[in-house]
């Protein structure tokens, strides 16, 4: 299969729909390199119109056959000042680009291949060091072509047999067209021997890509119609699988969402839970402490119930006795922080009245508030000291009944 000769679109189109043809009859290039293939026979084509491309299927050694494309025609050559045109097919096989192609001699049948040659072995693999040096992604087909030029003008691959006829009066060959390989002007053979060789066959060279053969002529037309068929088969079941895929995909999608929805509630649970535990723990510390003051109460209670008989006249400030320094510190600095509140609060209705004057009243207010601000100190001092004596007490009446 090839394109239309010299048409720059339709090779354009040949390449565009062969490369993204789906199914058994897809090349067996893989996607990511197919738009590179394109672009480098699209050059190739360019620089040298007289090879073209075309699919054709190529043999290994071991038997497989694959469909691959080639470049099919003549690179020319300048041997000694004239210009001459060598048959060759370029492959481009399954690895290529990141592996050199595979390019042959291809004689016609009044071509020989010269033996022995620098490049070319006698099976028609052509080796030159550009292809011994291929680099991908840098190496491409029409650097190849020039350096097939190149070689092939300092040492030709094939020349012309000449053929004997019986008429002792030949007329005089026509000047050979450019397409025709050159002759062997510097043969050692003598006037009047007629070179006959024998066309050698076609060997498979032994490379790691095996042999080529020709490619297809004329298919079949129910064979065609199989294959199409066949395609549209396998086109119609790539859109379903497709399809499948892209709505399983949203559904794992929704299940992804929910699943993380569902595992922001349990980390939202797992905090209310974590806080119910420590409001939890803090209410029983809290029920301990007053559980332990009613203890407190209860046998102050106690101790003090045989007074109330002898109660007569009581003074205030003796009523209450401290039952430590900490309570008696306690007591006063409470005493003194409620007995200021009530000179701040006098002072404010005296203001109100206008019975002081404004800056008296900032005066005193001031002095009041720096004895009143020392006095809450002291007692937040003392009501610490008061707990961690308390904890203390607690500690060692939780661990009496197991003392030694």
């Amino acid at each position: 299969m090839m394109p239309p000769p010299n048409s720059a679109q339709y090779t354009q189109q040949f390449l565009s729909s062969v490369l993204s043809q789906r199914g058994p009859s897809a090349l067996p290039y893989t996607e990511d390199v197919k738009w590179l293939i394109r672009q480098h026979l699209l050059s190739l084509i360019e620089t040298y119109p007289s090879l073209q491309p075309k699919t054709a299927t190529f043999t290994h050694n071991d038997g497989r056959t694959v469909n691959l494309l080639q470049a099919d025609g003549t690179v020319p050559m300048v041997y000694q000042d004239v210009t001459y045109n060598i048959p060759v097919i370029i492959w481009l096989m399954e690895s290529y680009p990141r592996h050199s192609p595979l390019v042959f001699v291809n004689p016609t049948r009044d071509m020989i291949i010269k033996r022995p040659h620098q490049f070319v072995n006698p099976s028609g693999v052509v080796s030159i060091p550009y292809l011994q040096n291929w680099i991908y992604p840098s190496s491409n087909l029409a650097e190849l072509a020039r350096n097939l030029s190149h070689f092939f003008g300092r040492d030709p691959p094939l020349y012309a047999q000449r053929r004997s006829t019986p008429n002792p009066s030949p007329s005089p060959s026509p000047h050979p067209p450019p397409s025709t390989s050159f002759s062997n002007n510097n043969s050692p053979v003598g006037p009047g021997v007629v070179i006959r060789p024998a066309i050698p066959p076609r060997a498979f060279p032994q490379s790691p890509y095996g042999s080529g053969s020709t490619g297809r002529i004329m298919d079949d037309p129910s064979e065609v119609y199989k294959r199409n068929a066949i395609d549209k088969l396998v086109v119609k079941l790539h859109t379903d699988i497709l399809g499948l895929r892209e709505a399983r995909e949203a559904d794992m999608e929704g299940l992804f969402s929910a699943q993380g929805v569902l595992r922001q509630r349990e980390e939202r649970l797992n905090g209310g839970l974590k806080e119910m535990q420590d409001e939890k723990e803090g209410l029983e510390q809290q029920l301990q402490m007053v559980l332990m003051n009613s203890d407190v109460l209860e046998g102050w209670l106690r101790e003090n119930e045989a007074k109330l008989t002898n109660l007569g006249n009581v003074d205030v400030d003796t009523a209450f006795e401290p039952c430590d320094n900490l309570s008696k510190q306690m007591l006063d600095c409470t005493a003194s922080d409620l007995a200021i509140e009530d000179v701040i609060y006098s002072l404010d209705k005296a203001i109100q009245d206008g019975t002081i004057p404004f800056d008296q009243y900032l005066r005193n207010v001031r002095s009041l508030s720096r004895e009143q601000f020392f006095h809450r100190a002291t007692a937040s001092k003392v009501r610490a000291a008061q707990m961690q004596a308390q904890v203390a007490n607690m500690a060692s009446r939780a661990s009496s009944p197991y003392a030694l």
